[in-house]
């Protein structure tokens, strides 16, 4: 064996597949380790400078980052999903009428055709949570709620149910009550396209007189450009 060839010999590192996760004390320094659990990416680690560094490699197309994803520009080619808050505050008197939230400014209504009560989706929308919050109630604490989100779809008028949940709990004062994607008793997704608006109902006057509703949507947003 010529000198050239025991160098190489000597310098190579195997790479070496676990079964479990590599750590940093079981490698020794240089060694490079490959990782491949169940419906995960293809993992590299390598041990270097006292520390293991780890890289994914994809199949796909598809990468996962494992916790932050720092950028000095971000730029969506695509599509990507995200998260978008809405307010409808306003104040009322609702009794057991049923009531429009607004989408901009503070006017309630008593139907989603209305330029203030209604948001038209640019792309598929899922209410993710709505949180409700009262002013000072002086009407039935005990009262049930109903949460209604609407759809009219593109190129029609009639009003459609998209999806519902009764809040039956005490009501509280200035306290805060949170109405999750998993409670409705449907899907709550809206298509892109669609006008949607969302509605409350009480079974009996919750407030006695006009107070302040503190609400706010989230809702997961499909972008499509």
């Amino acid at each position: 064996m010529d000198r050239e060839t025991r160098r190489i010999q000597n310098t190579k590192q195997a790479s070496v597949e676990f079964q479990g996760k590599p750590s940093l004390n079981g490698m020794v320094e240089g060694q490079i380790a490959i990782e491949k659990k169940s419906n995960s990416q293809l993992a590299i680690y390598r041990k270097k400078f006292g520390q293991l560094w780890k890289s994914y490699m994809s199949n796909n197309g598809d990468q996962y980052v494992d916790r932050i994803l720092n950028a000095n520009t971000l730029k969506y080619s695509h599509k990507f999903i995200d998260y978008r808050t809405f307010i409808h505050n306003f104040p009322d008197n609702i009794g057991t009428d049923v009531t429009f939230l607004p989408w901009q400014g503070t006017g309630e209504q008593a139907n989603m055709d209305n330029a203030t009560s209604a948001f038209l989706t640019p792309y598929n929308m899922t209410c993710q949570k709505i949180l409700f919050r009262p002013e000072s109630l002086a009407g039935t604490t005990t009262a049930d709620i109903v949460f209604t989100i609407h759809r009219q779809d593109d190129g029609d008028t009639n009003t459609d149910t998209v999806a519902r949940f009764t809040y039956q709990p005490e009501l509280v004062s200035n306290t805060l009550l949170t109405i999750n994607e998993s409670d409705f008793n449907n899907s709550p997704k809206i298509e892109a396209g669609a006008k949607v608006g969302i509605s409350i109902a009480a079974n009996s006057d919750p407030a006695g007189g006009t107070i302040d509703y503190y609400i706010t949507s989230v809702w997961r947003v499909e972008v499509e450009i």
